[in-house]
């Protein structure tokens, strides 16, 4: 798959501190102000790192990652991206919320929750008409992209008639088209053939190399050492027990057994 870099660039503007672009302060989360999600988590995620979150399902990755996409906001603690605070009442700041959806780009776990458009071609349009370019702006920034990640055959086509790999690749497309400056990914491999497996990986890696910055939630160990720079490891008690790069982080077999990433006949 050939990149253009013109697509891929980081987009623009400032960010916090030292080149922070999210910083969590002691988050905590519960669903329905009774089941807990994330329990005193603090996270900073610089420009251009590449941050994979592990752990066993129900430990606060999804949650985390739904925290800094601004669709869910902390119970406690603070929650900051690109030097700002993010909260219901700043997102609800025009000027603000268009600048933050612009910069941020989502691509969750069910690409069926994402894919509503009538064919392929409006789905990939919709974003960056949303963020106010014109129609045909829009349409040279979806050319772009269809070309970019080679789906040029789904074009024309309505979302239902795609494969479970072609809807993922639809929706990614759908994320890029909007150039944002960081990239949220939801066990992105999760539920793929190993084709496709082998090309989101790709991808990944090389949005990583023209420096955008990402967050992936992952059970895929094996992905790690291309797609991450730092492994963050929550525990099932939704906090955060260890960080490291991942050479390290997998090599703490205890630790992955500890966390249930592995089972104890598993073999690394």
């Amino acid at each position: 798959m050939a990149t253009n870099p013109e697509t891929v660039a980081p987009a623009t503007g400032a960010t916090g501190a030292a080149g922070v672009t999210f910083e969590c302060r002691e988050v905590g989360y519960s669903y329905l102000d009774r089941y807990p999600a994330l329990d005193g988590v603090s996270l900073t995620v610089r420009a251009g790192e590449r941050v994979a979150l592990l752990g066993a399902n129900g430990c606060g990755k999804s949650t985390l990652l739904k925290l800094l996409d601004g669709l869910v906001f902390p119970s406690s603690g603070e929650f900051t991206a690109f030097g700002q605070p993010v909260t219901e009442d700043t997102l609800e700041d025009e000027q603000f919320s268009q600048a933050f959806r612009s910069r941020v780009g989502f691509v969750f776990q069910n690409s069926d929750a994402q894919v509503f458009s009538p064919n392929v071609r409006e789905e990939i349009a919709f974003g960056p008409l949303q963020l106010g370019l014109s129609a045909d702006e829009a349409s040279a920034r979806v050319d772009e992209v269809i070309a970019m990640l080679g789906i040029e055959a789904l074009a024309d086509r309505a979302p239902f008639q795609l494969s479970g790999g072609q809807k993922k690749r639809v929706a990614i497309a759908s994320v890029l088209a909007t150039n944002p400056e960081v990239l949220l990914f939801d066990e992105p491999t999760a539920a793929l053939d190993p084709r496709s497996q082998y090309w989101l990986t790709d991808l990944i890696e090389q949005l990583g190399a023209a420096g955008k910055t990402i967050v992936n939630a992952t059970h895929d160990l094996e992905a790690l050492p291309r797609i991450a720079d730092r492994c963050v490891v929550f525990s099932e008690e939704h906090r955060i027990v260890a960080e490291g790069a991942p050479e390290e982080i997998l090599g703490d077999r205890a630790l992955l057994l500890s966390v249930n990433l592995i089972h104890p006949g598993t073999r690394l």
